[in-house]
């Protein structure tokens, strides 16, 4: 299978140092000094899709711009680019998020992907209004796509959930294609609804052990469902012609962290409900002198930003390679970002892509596929 790769569209701004927010981050992360204008975010994806990623991922949280309105607008200046769409399923009725994914597909030529985010903070899922714990979120959001799933196939469902109700719901019109759906978690739950309703299980960027122990979890999982899932891997990148470049780059953006801003985004972490939270923390536990927790894998983003909080530094040739190494174990979607995420696009679009082309196992998705010949027939 051809290795696919998505970028990230920064809807809280960008800049050449690192923007807070992410998950658990609050509604008055700093917006950098790029702001996130429709303008902005459609030369990134300009640039996202003229190096050959697939998708562009676009956050989902009271820190950021909301992503639906965000890539409609987006998708209308771009050709062939695809929007990973965060969202959280409590939000909105399942039968419009049915209806809503399904006029995404008509209006933008089926570019609609959804990355489903149950909501693991508590306190900002009351600011919006939603009291459930995160257990009961998580048994919600396999209502949800349940409902979800039956209407996308044309069906008229009725369901009496635990905590969602519908009858006689269905669609005028069901998408095609039917939006692939990403997922990710780290709780037990989690795992249980990925298994059960994902087509790609998301991890953060751990060490290559963690990452192959995750897989082996949901593959369990799945196969009891009698399901097989994808498997994909959230990273930030840094690559640059030498190792030595890159590893600069990462020491310019440490150089640039405030170390009481540090200490304030670590303590609010720390009290985060997300397993996954937990595990990216104890990557570095707070500690600036020792980021590189494995070789070519930075943990220094996650000093201040929540979520996704690890980075490939390296030369083009390193970062290549630990990709494949990912690889490997069974990661084929690799969901990237970078700061600022313009240039960075280009960096790793022209650096790093290009030898994974080589290697044969990616192509650009806009390449005219290569046919046999035809045999010529018999006289």
């Amino acid at each position: 299978m051809s290795l696919t790769f998505h970028w990230f569209l920064p809807t809280n701004g960008d800049s050449r140092n690192v923007v807070g927010g992410g998950h658990g981050a609050n509604a008055t992360s700093s917006a950098g000094d790029r702001p996130p204008s429709v303008h902005y975010l459609s030369q990134i994806a300009a640039a996202a899709e003229a190096v050959g990623f697939e998708a562009a991922l676009t956050p989902t949280g009271a820190w950021c711009e909301d992503a639906w309105l965000t890539t409609a607008m987006i998708s209308q200046r771009t050709e062939r680019l695809k929007f990973l769409v965060a969202f959280r399923p409590g939000f909105i009725s399942p039968t419009l998020g049915a209806q809503m994914a399904s006029t995404y597909q008509r209006q933008t030529g089926g570019r609609l992907l959804l990355n489903v985010v149950t909501g693991g903070e508590s306190r900002e899922q009351r600011a919006y209004g939603d009291f459930l714990d995160k257990d009961a979120r998580y048994e919600r959001t396999g209502e949800f796509l349940e409902i979800v799933r039956g209407l996308w196939a044309g069906d008229t469902v009725d369901l009496t959930g635990k905590h969602l109700r519908v009858e006689q719901a269905a669609l005028a019109q069901v998408p095609d294609p039917v939006p692939q759906i990403y997922f990710g978690g780290s709780s037990p739950i989690a795992g249980t609804v990925a298994a059960k309703y994902s087509d790609v299980y998301l991890t953060w960027g751990e060490p290559p052990a963690q990452v192959a122990a995750k897989i082996a979890w949901i593959r369990e999982l799945a196969a009891r469902e009698g399901r097989s899932v994808r498997f994909g891997i959230r990273l930030h990148v840094i690559t640059r012609d030498t190792s030595a470049a890159a590893w600069g780059e990462a020491r310019q953006l440490l150089a640039g962290f405030d170390p009481a801003a540090v200490a304030e985004i670590q303590a609010s972490l720390a009290k985060s409900e997300s397993e996954g939270q937990r595990r990216m923390l104890a990557l570095h536990n707070g500690n600036s002198d020792d980021l590189e927790i494995y070789p070519n894998l930075w943990a220094g983003i996650g000093l201040v930003r929540g979520g996704a909080g690890t980075a490939l530094v390296g030369s083009h040739d390193e970062v290549a390679e630990r990709v494949l190494e990912y690889h490997a174990l069974g990661i084929d979607e690799f969901v990237l970002s970078g700061y600022p995420h313009l240039e960075e696009a280009y960096w790793f679009g022209e650096g790093v892509l290009p030898r994974l082309a080589a290697r044969g196992v990616w192509r650009h998705p806009a390449a005219p596929v290569e046919r046999a010949p035809l045999g010529v027939a018999a006289l």
